[in-house]
């Protein structure tokens, strides 16, 4: 009797023009396996596995300049070189019958000077270093403040890269807006302590985002354009003191925008009640000022990702480190089956293959088919 009944998660969608036979959807991931920040060819077994005809994947975050590194092998999408390379990866998962959306960001200064070209400061919205505190052992360098006349340049390299990721057959892109990245230093006060006309007030401080959503708007039309946002995140030295005023001005700047297909959300942090993880629940108002489809990320489980879609508080579910070392998870979730455990120490590794692509199927012969399931 359980399995005559679907389970909320695995209801069809219809996001914008695209069919989804499932809500589940792979969270955009760093993996750190992008050599030389080109996409290799071990990242289209790693994306096929995740792949089901009808599901929403995301990529790891995607750089759209040579600026924007700020982490070991991660890929970009601002060379022709990385968008041949992304081409075969797309075809595999499209192989498969899913959807593929490029997440493409800027970290801003979350880096360090090695990361940089020539060795150069990381560029930010000020010049305040992150600080040590942020991320235990690691320290990044002091970034350089964007003077008003180069933040187009850095607008332009997002539609550059939207334009890239277009014609290296991605269904959408998806702009990184959150996690303490550079989008996120621009909007929050406790980042932004610029006096112009990029800070200041909240308008003043979103206008950089703004004129990326605008941009890459222009570039590859609105229904092909998803944001991610974590308003409630203090990440990275970036928190805001009205977050809820900030995650609601940027929904509305996106609702002036007909078919903007997506605002990814990220909970704010959860707290531990009884010994079992709560999730606040707090995105409810920006998913009902948002015209389009709206996606919740934040720690769901299968339990909680039924239960939002029944409630409508979303639509999707973004599921990110359960979906790393589930490479099946809408098929162990229709099943009830029991879930592999992660390898936190495996996440940003360089191997091509150990805690990338050898996390087992509930079927082990299934594995077989990301060569040659269409």
């Amino acid at each position: 009797m359980v399995h005559q009944e679907v389970m909320p998660l695995l209801t069809p969608f219809k996001m914008g023009r695209f069919e989804l036979s499932h809500r589940v959807v792979l969270a955009p991931l760093t993996r750190c396996r992008s050599y030389g920040n080109v996409p290799q060819p071990h990242a289209a077994v790693y994306y096929s596995q995740r792949a089901t005809r009808g599901g929403l994947l995301i990529t790891e975050a995607t750089g759209v300049s040579a600026t924007a590194q700020g982490y070991p092998e991660t890929p970009g999408i601002w060379t022709q070189e990385q968008v041949e390379a992304w081409k075969p990866i797309v075809d595999a998962v499209h192989r498969k019958g899913a959807l593929f959306f490029c997440q493409m960001w800027h970290v801003g200064r979350v880096s360090t000077n090695d990361f940089q070209p020539d060795g150069q400061a990381p560029i930010s919205s000020t010049d305040k270093q992150i600080s040590p505190d942020a991320e235990p052992g690691m320290v990044y360098s002091k970034p350089r403040r964007l003077q008003v006349d180069e933040i187009p340049g850095i607008v332009d390299d997002f539609r550059r890269a939207a334009r890239n990721a277009i014609e290296a057959g991605f269904d959408g892109v998806e702009i990184h807006g959150a996690n303490g990245y550079l989008l996120e230093q621009f909007m929050k006060d406790g980042a932004n302590d610029r006096d112009d006309e990029y800070g200041g007030s909240l308008e003043n401080r979103c206008r950089f985002a703004v004129e990326v959503v605008d941009a890459v708007v222009r570039e590859v039309g609105a229904q092909r354009v998803g944001i991610r946002l974590s308003p409630f995140l203090d990440y990275m030295d970036c928190v805001d003191s009205d977050p809820a005023a900030l995650a609601d001005y940027m929904v509305r700047q996106l609702n002036k925008h007909e078919g903007f297909l997506y605002c990814h959300m990220v909970e704010p942090r959860m707290a531990v009640v009884d010994g079992r993880r709560q999730i606040p629940h707090r995105l409810l108002p920006f998913r009902k000022a948002f015209n389009g489809m709206f996606i919740a990320a934040g720690g769901y489980d299968r339990e909680e990702g039924n239960k939002v879609v029944t409630d409508g508080y979303t639509d999707l579910v973004a599921y990110g480190r359960l979906f790393l070392a589930n490479p099946d998870l809408p098929k162990r979730f229709e099943l009830g089956a029991p879930l592999n455990e992660y390898d936190r120490s495996t996440f940003y590794t360089q191997d091509p293959v150990v805690g990338y692509t050898d996390y087992p199927f509930l079927d082990e012969d299934s594995s077989d088919l990301t060569a040659n399931d269409a």
